[in-house]
């Protein structure tokens, strides 16, 4: 938001009456702070839906979509934290893997800077990448969450909330929460019940996907039924609105033209299909994580209010009793807004090499 001094001063000078100029600038907002958790694959994976290949390498690519997506919009987010959870069929957690795309972001970023000066750059990035623990996927809480679990990333997570900042942090859960939920259980068992208030009380989480029959772990249950006012949305369907393998904006040769081919190398290591390779194109299911306060920024919703329309879906509070936040109108609540997503999405492609 531009600064409002001079129709301030107008408006003084007709009513003749104001307040000290210091007290009427309004400053632009800052931006939104982010967290965001993958089970990363390597960027030669192999889509999970192939059936071949070393457990290593097999994993969804829907991962890497969504972080050549991220990064194109790390100009307008505050970046606190890419952490690095369990994913691939070994049940890996790898930082390496971001770290990899990072340097690809690297060899672009100058590019991106001349069109806005706010992208961060690589090293900052690889600065705030955090290892997450391995062999989480599809466990129970009782087996991943407590005494000795502890890691990189969720310690990571306690010192961003703790900051002396009053802004929420927005954690996007990609992969399984458990790096998100043994922050919160350490904190509930080392602080008094009013502090862990306090630290809940800055926490926005949004997971895709919940509970190991979908692929994550247990721990994002654990958070739902323990922590009634902790807020939570949980994307179970409204994701698919960006699966768009079979639509003109979204099919492999969409991607070849705006995305894959002529956009440098970050551009390049966008893969041809999610877990199915077959039909190929986008299958972003990560990206309303962040896509929520894409449209925010652009004046369409509040992010604090998961039952407006956005970019990243519309949500339903089943519940008054709990700040927990599920599938309202489902996919199409994302997809209606394909056109402008991705009209942004190549503008932003572009600038990596113009």
């Amino acid at each position: 938001m531009k600064s409002l001094i001079k129709p301030l001063l107008l408006v003084c000078l007709v009513i003749g009456s104001c307040k000290p100029l210091a007290t009427q600038e309004i400053t632009e907002q800052k931006p939104y702070r982010v967290i965001m958790s993958s089970d990363f694959p390597p960027l030669d994976v192999i889509p999970g839906g192939a059936g071949y290949g070393p457990a290593e390498k097999r994993s969804d690519p829907d991962d890497i979509q969504s972080m050549v997506r991220f990064l194109l919009y790390t100009n307008d987010l505050e970046v606190e934290a890419l952490i690095a959870s369990s994913g691939t069929f070994a049940n890996i957690a790898n930082k390496q893997n971001i770290l990899d795309i990072l340097d690809l972001y690297d060899e672009v970023d100058e590019n991106l800077r001349k069109h806005n000066p706010k992208f961060p750059t690589a090293d900052h990035l690889k600065s705030v990448t955090y290892q997450g623990r391995s062999g989480n996927w599809g466990k129970p809480v009782e087996e991943i969450i407590g005494e000795g679990k502890n890691s990189d990333g969720s310690e990571a997570i306690i010192k961003i909330i703790d900051e002396d900042d009053p802004r929420p942090v927005w954690i996007g859960v990609w992969g399984g929460p458990q790096e998100v939920a043994q922050a919160i259980w350490k904190v509930q068992q080392t602080r008094t019940p009013k502090e862990l208030d306090k630290f809940l009380s800055k926490m926005r989480i949004f997971m895709i996907g919940l509970g190991s029959k979908t692929g994550q772990d247990g721990s994002g249950q654990w958070m739902l039924d323990n922590f009634p006012n902790l807020f939570v949305i949980v994307s179970q369907k409204t994701y698919g609105g960006m699966f768009a393998q079979k639509s003109p904006l979204g099919n492999l040769e969409w991607l070849n033209t705006n995305i894959r081919k002529n956009h440098g190398p970050l551009g390049a290591i966008y893969p041809r299909s999610g877990f199915n390779p077959e039909p190929p194109g986008m299958q972003e299911g990560d990206t309303p994580t962040f896509l929520h306060l894409i449209s925010a920024i652009n004046g369409k919703n509040d992010p604090d209010q998961p039952n407006q329309e956005s970019w990243g879906g519309q949500y339903e509070q089943r519940d008054p009793a709990k700040n927990h936040w599920y599938d309202g109108p489902g996919r199409e609540s994302v997809s209606k807004w394909l056109e402008e997503i991705q009209a942004d999405f190549a503008k932003r492609a572009d600038w990596m090499v113009d």
